[in-house]
């Protein structure tokens, strides 16, 4: 692993040692580690603690908040046909959200060594080692915390009313994207569609990675002209 003059030490903590890299950091990062061996971020134990999260904890942490919000729009009195439109159209918000967080912020290009440190802890990790399992889905503390500022934007665009349930399928759409994630890189599907997903976002990863950043549905890809071209889906399979 060494670039230019630096070399990083995969037997040491990560994090602080990225930076480091300069403009080499793009190319390392996308030269990925296939293992599922869990490399070190921290010499803290209270820090590496942190940055690992089971796939299981979102839905067992964010479903019941998803109920909460939904039924805050249920009891004033919303029937369950709007709340449904209501739910709907906030998933179909996430997923928009999805695809220009993905493009714009995870694959923003990096040189400066604390711009390579905070790009490797949101989603260089995860290119650099695909399948670590732990290190996949978004950890509960950081998602709280944005949570607060995004609540306050949805009240302030909608309806006292319908808010709590656009917010509540927006946040299932959050739950969806982050288990389908997980499922794309370690489960192995059997139906049609599955496979066909989880091809599309492994050519992400390891063969044309300006294209096809939406991981739940191509849909965005197809809307703003990042959608892989047909040769590259053919040669996975």
């Amino acid at each position: 692993m060494v670039s230019q003059q630096f070399t990083v030490d995969l037997n040491k903590p990560l994090v602080f040692q990225v930076g480091h890299l300069g403009e080499a950091y793009q190319e390392w990062v996308h030269q990925p580690i296939i293992s599922k061996e869990r490399p070190r971020f921290f010499k803290s134990d209270f820090w590496e603690f942190c940055t690992c999260t089971a796939w299981w904890a979102v839905p067992l942490i964010w479903l019941p908040v998803v109920c909460w919000f939904v039924s805050m729009s249920v009891n004033m009195g919303h029937t369950f046909s709007q709340i449904s439109l209501m739910v709907i159209f906030g998933i179909s918000i996430w997923t928009l959200i999805e695809y220009i967080v993905h493009r714009f912020l995870f694959h923003i290009e990096t040189q400066s060594y604390w711009g390579n440190t905070m790009h490797y802890l949101i989603h260089g990790c995860h290119h650099k080692h695909p399948m670590d399992s732990l290190r996949l889905v978004f950890p509960p503390t950081a998602t709280a915390v944005l949570l607060v500022p995004l609540w306050n934007l949805v009240k302030l665009f909608f309806p006292s009313s319908m808010a709590p349930a656009l917010f509540g399928g927006g946040l299932l759409g959050y739950v969806i994207y982050d288990v389908t994630h997980y499922y794309l890189h370690h489960g192995q599907p059997t139906g049609d569609m599955p496979k066909k997903l989880k091809k599309y976002h492994m050519n992400h990863h390891f063969r044309i990675l300006n294209k096809g950043f939406g991981v739940t549905s191509p849909l965005w890809d197809r809307v703003f002209g990042t959608l892989p071209g047909s040769k590259v889906a053919q040669k996975t399979r």
